[in-house]
């Protein structure tokens, strides 16, 4: 007997499994879950370069930004609530849509202004408390953001320590932020945030384009409006220091940041 019937429906089997499987993934992402690994060093000290990390799309909504490429079908969004400050949130960039990633710190109505390198909303100095310096081993062809940062750790190895600091929200909200001292953008206007906006600021405050700079395109965002914002970030699922090699298997291991995998964000 021929066993080509049992070949095809074999086939078959497993073609329906695998669009199963596809449309439980499309689901997941454009509804619970999505996942985002940092590019850059504008939200150190919480977030480094080669960490990945999970991103819940239900706390904001849904709109057609919560699907792949934007597919335009759902109208406006739905289910929609603002951002709490200090919330690390995912967002498009309001010129050119890339996904960036920072930190909530201005809502509809408030003032926001940097004095002297001092975040103050509405008119209140937030509390900012110097703490120990964050020591980060340099990464393979890295360097730090200044010469002056840098410093020999053990025999021979050598990593970036940055001043570090504890900010208060009026909220309650707390978590580091990293300050290299006075420049420009640590001197703004009070800006007041309008309705359906949010000002996002990096926790690596000489380090970020963000809500102080003009909206352009792979730079400054401006403010942000409420509904390019696709996810509040999570937990971390994955970390790496950069050192692992795709032709040496048992870098994979040694290169992951283990005591960073799993922790909240």
């Amino acid at each position: 007997m021929s066993d080509k019937p049992e070949k095809k429906e074999s086939l078959g089997s497993f073609a329906v499994f695998c669009l199963k499987l596809a449309v439980i993934v499309l689901i997941f992402r454009s509804f619970v879950f999505t996942s985002f690994n940092i590019p850059s060093e504008s939200m150190m000290p919480r977030l480094l370069v080669g960490d990945y990390l999970f991103a819940a799309k239900w706390p904001y909504g849904y709109s057609s930004r919560s699907l792949p490429f934007n597919a335009p079908l759902i109208p406006g969004r739905i289910f929609g609530s603002t951002p709490e400050r200090g919330d690390i949130v995912i967002f498009e960039h309001p010129i050119d849509g890339t996904d960036y990633i920072k930190r909530v710190i201005g809502l509809p109505g408030d003032q926001v202004q940097m004095i002297n390198g001092v975040l103050h909303i509405n008119g209140e100095q937030v509390t900012k408390t110097r703490v120990d310096d964050l020591v980060v081993p340099i990464r393979p062809e890295g360097r730090c953001a200044r010469a002056e940062f840098v410093q020999q750790v053990g025999e021979g190895g050598f990593a970036c320590v940055y001043p570090q600091f504890e900010e208060v929200l009026p909220s309650g909200v707390t978590y580091n932020v990293l300050d290299f001292g006075l420049d420009a953008q640590d001197n703004t206007m009070p800006v007041i945030v309008p309705a359906g906006r949010l000002f996002l600021m990096g926790d690596n405050r000489d380090n970020s384009l963000d809500s102080r700079f003009p909206a352009e395109p792979g730079r400054g965002i401006g403010l942000v409006p409420e509904e390019n914002v696709i996810a509040r970030a999570s937990f971390m699922y994955f970390s790496t220091d950069g050192n692992a090699e795709w032709i040496k298997p048992w870098t994979w291991f040694t290169a992951a940041r283990w005591g960073r995998i799993g922790r909240g964000i």
